[in-house]
């Protein structure tokens, strides 16, 4: 009688969760939306680059043997990849007891922190605000916050490229990929939305921080990105997807988003900018300086327009506009198995 019990509840309870977690998605986006990452603000990324910082320190100190490196890059890995959504599920389901409100309200808070749709937009528009008023100097000093490449003798035109380039990869794993797994975990009622998300966020942090292909990262940093690389791997191409749909020239788009792809050494940024650089007809990559050492990187698109303000805000929208079709098909999905369900 019990197991039927629990049989006959079960679709209701699952029903439930569901309602609950495409709220606290659409909340947490709303919240991005209107104040993004405010300055002096905790931000969870900085406690998650603390403990990699202290981790991976302790490592390279205590030994140059690459063999134990990689080791130790698998078990820094898994550790806190799934530490940190175990942990945080433990803190929601905690909070959550105490009181409801309480949980739910930390939830959309820390999910609305996993997208970086504003805080890329503020970014971008903290190094144009700079061009406009002509002031070369303050812009170079403002895009070093924002990119890993020398920016001290920049031109007006290679900022405003790294701009694009900026917002066009961050694109993927900063925006789409964080509200892909946010998605993915609510039909899965054991995860939730936030501990995925926050798990894949720690999994991009771990990349960007130690995935280098250069010492002392090389060996301890191996796993991280390779992981990385993978699970991004469908979210970029939906994002590739989704926009080559929404240029009304899929077909043609994604082609051309293929043919300079592959050519990039990364299985994603060079899709991610790749879209972004044929539906807005312009030509990203060559040469950057990383540390006073010069890289060229594969040449994306082609330069039938110059990259300006108005090209980089085209871009943004693009993101908004993929993010919020993709709200609206999570909430397409859960209705058809809301009704399933019930």
């Amino acid at each position: 009688m019990l197991g039927e019990i629990n049989s006959t509840m079960l679709p209701f309870a699952l029903s439930e969760l569901l309602i609950k977690f495409m709220t606290i998605i659409w909340l947490a986006s709303i919240l991005d939306y209107l104040i993004g990452d405010p300055k002096n603000w905790f931000h969870p990324v900085q406690l998650i680059g603390w403990i990699i910082e202290k981790s991976v320190n302790f490592v390279i100190h205590q030994t140059e043997n690459k063999t134990v490196r990689k080791i130790a890059g698998v078990i820094l890995g898994l550790v806190l990849v799934l530490g940190s959504g175990v942990i945080t599920w433990l803190i929601i389901y905690l909070l959550s007891r105490v009181n409801f409100w309480l949980g739910f309200v930390f939830q959309v808070i820390l999910l609305a922190s996993c997208f970086a749709g504003r805080s890329l937009s503020d970014a971008a528009e903290d190094v144009l605000s700079a061009l406009k008023e002509n002031n070369l100097s303050e812009a170079r000093h403002r895009l070093s916050f924002y990119v890993g490449r020398d920016t001290d003798n920049l031109s007006t035109e290679e900022i405003y490229r790294a701009v694009l380039e900026t917002v066009s990869e961050n694109a993927t794993d900063g925006v789409t990929a964080p509200l892909f797994y946010a998605l993915l975990g609510s039909f899965i009622p054991i995860v939730g939305c936030v501990p995925s998300a926050i798990a894949y966020k720690t999994l991009s942090t771990l990349d960007s921080m130690i995935g280098y292909k250069r010492e002392p990262y090389q060996d301890i940093g191996w796993f991280s990105a390779k992981w990385e690389d993978y699970i991004t791997w469908l979210p970029c191409r939906l994002t590739v997807l989704t926009l080559g749909l929404i240029s009304l020239n899929p077909i043609y788009n994604i082609k051309e988003c293929r043919k300079y792809a592959i050519q990039d050494p990364s299985p994603n940024s060079g899709w991610s900018e790749g879209i972004y650089a044929v539906i807005l007809k312009v030509q990203l990559g060559g040469e950057n300086s990383y540390q006073g050492v010069k890289k060229f990187k594969p040449l994306l698109g082609k330069p039938e327009r110059e990259i300006d303000e108005t090209v980089i805000k085209k871009a943004l929208f693009l993101t908004r506009f993929c993010f919020l079709l993709w709200l609206l098909l999570g909430v397409l999905i859960f209705s058809i198995t809301y009704l399933s369900l019930s």
